[in-house]
């Protein structure tokens, strides 16, 4: 039996993260309500999948099959739905497909952790030093990519774009070499810069924040594990108890030996909010977890993530750390043209602890300047997922948009895309577009415009 097809999934599945079959292809779809004509593109989505499952034993997490996902709008209509494994090598051979071309690197070839769009190219990324893989308009898989030769070895999974500039800035980890590899990728879709910056062992580092002259590092103490990858652990990546835990302050173009380091007290971070600088202070906003992969090697949710604030104060050296809020969330999301600067909403999922979830059944809105937090939950059994910030103009205040995320509904298996105005966070949805299938749960979200 093909590994792709071991389980059907048109119904009598109620998790969000059962295991996905066939692909998909579901077109016209029914809009409640009114698409706003300006939503011309696609809302596309990535996460690890299970294939196949084995009954009783529990899943990592952040391993499994990269699937994209995503629902094309088009002049107030829902044009398609598509679900599409990409294929890696693993995938080709069970669908009895030729392998995709394009340069390897490393032990993975496996790009489940987000999809974006940079110089005309829509790019599968993953973990650990994967190479990514170029989607076509259709979500079909075209070639890993190595940014045109320019890719010293491999990339990573979140990398911040400036709004001004249109440059990528990330930071590369692979547990062969005793560096990270700091990168910055042109408007051309080449990188342009490469510093390589020293570090003891191979922290996980799935994000960088970003201000207007810096970038700042995480190095937190989840780290390669020897141990794990030998008895066979696809994510051998473990809490280090006595690491380093640091951040890492770098002129973006600055070489790699310059780099200034803050200590913090032991956490680790997946997802920063939004960096800035003001008065001598680099601000930053996380999503801090008091740890993961410790007591629990399969999921980062043995403690509530929450949202906090660092300052780092480049003249003294010091850092203050203050929380902001004490609900358990993740997957924080800004107006993506306030990156770098001063930033008033960040809207998160509301998450529940211990499951290892990839959402919640509500989503916050923070108003970081008042401290107050706006609740629209979308009701019991419905999980949704991150949600994306989609401006009405190139200007217009911060809110002045709507917010777009996938809600799956639990009683009938079945997902829909729920448009929110954002400036009515709590108001009813402006629009739903509701699917016949139950859209796999993934990580990272993001909008695709024409």
């Amino acid at each position: 039996m093909s590994v792709l097809t071991s389980h059907a999934t048109r119904g009598g599945l109620l998790r969000p993260t059962a295991p996905i079959g066939p692909e998909l292809t579901e077109l016209a779809l029914p809009v409640t309500g009114h698409l706003p004509r300006q939503l011309t593109g696609a809302l596309l989505g990535i996460g690890p999948h299970a294939s196949r499952q084995t009954p009783g034993v529990r899943q990592h997490a952040l391993v499994g099959d990269a699937m994209v996902h995503g629902i094309r709008l088009r002049d107030g209509r829902a044009e398609w739905y598509r679900n599409r494994w990409i294929r890696t090598d693993r995938i080709a051979r069970g669908l009895g497909e030729l392998p995709i071309p394009g340069p390897r690197h490393g032990l993975s070839d496996n790009p489940s952790g987000n999809v974006i769009r940079h110089a005309g190219r829509t790019l599968a990324l993953g973990e650990a030093g994967v190479l990514p893989i170029e989607l076509d308009d259709q979500l079909r898989s075209v070639a890993r990519f190595d940014f045109d030769g320019t890719l010293p070895h491999g990339f990573a999974a979140h990398p911040e774009c400036d709004p001004v500039t249109g440059e990528l800035f990330t930071v590369a980890y692979y547990h062969d070499l005793p560096y990270l590899e700091y990168l910055v990728v042109g408007v051309d879709g080449r990188v342009r810069r490469s510093e390589r910056v020293a570090v003891r062992g191979t922290p996980m580092m799935h994000s960088v924040s970003l201000t207007d002259r810096h970038v700042v590092l995480y190095d937190l103490p989840v780290r390669f594990d020897a141990a794990l990858a030998r008895a066979g652990s696809r994510c051998p990546y473990a809490w280090q108890e006595g690491g380093d835990s640091r951040l890492g302050v770098l002129a973006r173009e600055g070489s790699g030996a310059d780099v200034r380091w803050f200590d913090v007290d032991p956490c680790f971070v997946f997802h920063p909010v939004n960096a800035y600088e003001t008065g001598g202070e680099i601000v930053l906003d996380v999503i801090r977890h008091e740890r993961v992969f410790d007591r629990d090697l399969l999921a980062p949710g043995e403690t509530a993530p929450t949202l906090w604030r660092w300052a780092l104060h480049l003249a003294t050296g010091a850092v203050t750390e203050r929380q902001l809020d004490d609900i358990p969330q993740e997957f924080p999301r800004v107006d993506e043209r306030r990156k770098t600067m001063a930033h008033r909403y960040v809207y998160t999922v509301a998450s529940q602890v211990g499951s290892g979830a990839t959402g919640g059944s509500a989503l916050l809105k923070h108003d970081v300047v008042t401290g107050d937090v706006a609740v629209h939950d979308f009701g019991p059994r419905r999980t949704a997922g991150e949600a994306v910030f989609v401006p009405r103009g190139a200007i217009g205040a911060e809110d002045d948009g709507w917010l777009m995320t996938y809600v799956h509904d639990a009683d009938v298996d079945r997902t829909s895309l729920v448009v929110l105005n954002a400036d009515d966070f709590t108001g009813a949805a402006q629009a739903v577009v509701d699917l016949p299938v139950r859209m796999p749960s993934g990580l990272h979200v993001n909008w695709i415009a024409d």
